[in-house]
């Protein structure tokens, strides 16, 4: 028996079980969808997540190392293989699996509706027609649709973390990290509210992002808006540098033009695992894998544990992460002949049940394995238990760094989803202009 096979009912499940005497055991199965993840009675927003997850008492039921990971590498992307291979003391905690990542009725009403309302523009790199929120593609035919179902991904009308770190760790041998805190960062989808919308009705605009720098002395005092578009318009960017008390556009910061402040560790289309426009890339579907991936990780959300408890030197504290086996749907990119991109390949691994990214690989121009990405997914109750990836990080192989972003580790404040506006300022268009960048900036 191949114990990664997937059962598609409960019935088959339990029959192939006791058919084999249980043989493997139920962490190696991919079992059906359990239905919506739930919190446990008494959970209210800012407690601790963890400590209300019905399966928060699970222990590991598989520890790869590097001393047997060989045996788990049909299991194992080429950059977790990479990771056992160079990071000394790496290791990935299994647990069982679960699969609980389920949309609200009227984003499955939606997706439903897309199997023919979905439609790219005729170039295939921009989405036309959807009705939103929901998956635009349910069937993804190609890399670019399932690109689109990941870039629109139900995470309600917006969230904000009220604080949070973005954070570069030191270069081998030194102890300096970049680690600034950023209060607010704000996001915001004119399209995720509760009903139908399409990407003319939110204006082309895919999403809205502003974040403010606090901490320390050398970032203090910037911040930026961002508005990410479905159209093949660029991204635009208006940033307020404390030093000139100014707003500037800076109209070519994205693809992979590299984030201010962090020693070009961080490209603005590093963001959440891959963002922006996707033009620059052939998309292409390769398969299905089931892989250990992130998952379920509240380890990564607990906000009033020590930062560096949880942020070593050389990669992130490994028990604070939940792998699983789930079913991914490996998508990669490679740049187009005539386009350029430091990342020449970039492969996504998009989880089949939510659509967000687990974990990828980039390549780059010499065909060589250089950047390994995790997203940590957790349900969002507040959503109907739809799953989102708000945390993840990003280890370059080639300097020894890594990134991690949207850190509310130790932070004291947990991020808060919002599925309807509710005159809530922050989920209005005029959030996000350059005046009102220059009116919060100049406080």
């Amino acid at each position: 028996m191949n114990c990664t096979k997937k059962f598609r009912g409960k019935a088959a499940f339990l029959a192939a079980y006791a058919a084999f005497g249980y043989a493997c055991a139920a962490e190696t199965a991919i079992p059906p969808n359990e239905g919506a993840s739930t919190a446990a009675p008494g959970y209210s927003y800012g407690k601790p997540r963890e400590l209300f997850f019905k399966h928060k008492d699970e222990k590991p039921v598989l520890v790869i190392t590097a001393a047997n990971y060989k045996e788990h590498a049909a299991n194992l992307s080429p950059g977790e293989i990479e990771m056992f291979k160079t990071k000394p003391g790496y290791e990935m905690r299994v647990y069982p699996t679960h699969r609980d990542c389920v949309a609200p009725d009227w984003v499955t009403a939606n997706t439903k509706a897309n199997a023919t309302e979905g439609k790219l523009d005729p170039t295939g790199n921009y989405l036309v027609s959807a009705k939103l929120p929901g998956t635009p593609f349910p069937q993804p035919k190609t890399g670019a649709e399932a690109m689109w179902n990941y870039l629109t991904h139900y995470r309600g009308i917006g969230y904000v973390y009220p604080k949070v770190v973005t954070a570069a760790s030191p270069a081998p041998g030194k102890t300096a990290w970049i680690e600034p805190i950023e209060e607010p960062w704000t996001q915001y989808y004119p399209w995720g509210k509760k009903g139908v919308s399409t990407p003319q009705s939110a204006n082309d605009t895919l999403y809205y992002i502003y974040y403010g720098y606090t901490q320390p002395t050398a970032f203090a005092g910037q911040g930026a808006n961002q508005q990410y578009h479905f159209s093949d318009k660029v991204v635009e960017t208006v940033y307020y540098f404390p030093g000139q008390r100014r707003v500037r556009r800076l109209p070519a910061y994205n693809y992979d033009t590299p984030q201010i402040g962090f020693e070009n560790n961080y490209t603005q289309d590093d963001i959440y695992m891959f963002t922006g426009a996707i033009d620059r890339y052939n998309w292409k579907i390769v398969g299905h894998k089931d892989y250990y991936v992130p998952y379920n990780v509240f380890g990564m959300y607990r906000i009033d544990e020590p930062y560096h408890s949880v942020m070593k030197d050389d990669f992130i504290n490994r028990a604070n992460i939940r792998y699983e086996l789930h079913t991914v749907l490996q998508v990669e990119g490679t740049v187009k002949p005539g386009m350029r991109n430091i990342s020449e390949k970039r492969v996504l691994y998009l989880d089949e049940d939510s659509w967000n990214a687990t974990s990828g690989e980039d390549y780059d121009g010499q065909g060589k394995l250089w950047k390994v990405r995790e997203g940590f997914m957790l349900p969002v109750w507040e959503l109907g238990s739809a799953c989102d990836s708000p945390s993840f990080v990003n280890y370059n192989l080639s300097n020894g760094r890594y990134v991690h972003d949207g850190g509310i580790t130790g932070q004291g404040k947990d991020i808060k989803w919002s599925a309807e506006a509710n005159g809530d300022v922050i989920f209005t268009d005029d959030y996000y202009s350059s005046n009102a960048l220059r009116n919060r900036s100049e406080r």
